[in-house]
């Protein structure tokens, strides 16, 4: 398993760095899940839009992606986006339980 966290909104004209550097840890280390935490700081729309298109490269490579943030507008935001055609976003309140559901499925294989 792989946990990332942003800490802070990449803005507008910052997503494609952290989506380069998720991208190249996803594929370099090829994990069987990845967990994002989005701190604080990292609540905004375009952090959103960061994981939601690392979700779209972890959906490729066949990975679960759970992601956990406090905001429950960020949350039903990634509900919302969450791209339906490959494996399922897994959201959550807080990142011990993201954590801890990613690991699951891996203890049980």
């Amino acid at each position: 398993m792989l946990v990332i966290t942003l800490h802070d909104n990449p803005g507008v004209d910052g997503r494609a760095a952290p989506l380069d550097r998720i991208s190249a840890l996803v594929e370099g280390h090829r994990p069987v899940s990845l967990v994002v935490v989005l701190d604080g700081g990292a609540g905004a729309d375009a952090a959103v839009a960061v994981v939601l298109r690392g979700h779209r490269v972890c959906s490729r490579l066949g990975l679960v992606m759970s992601v956990a943030s406090r905001s429950a507008p960020v949350r039903r935001l990634l509900e919302a986006g969450a791209d339906t055609a490959g494996t399922r976003l897994v959201v959550h309140a807080r990142a011990d339980t993201a954590i801890a559901t990613a690991t699951a499925p891996t203890a049980a294989a």
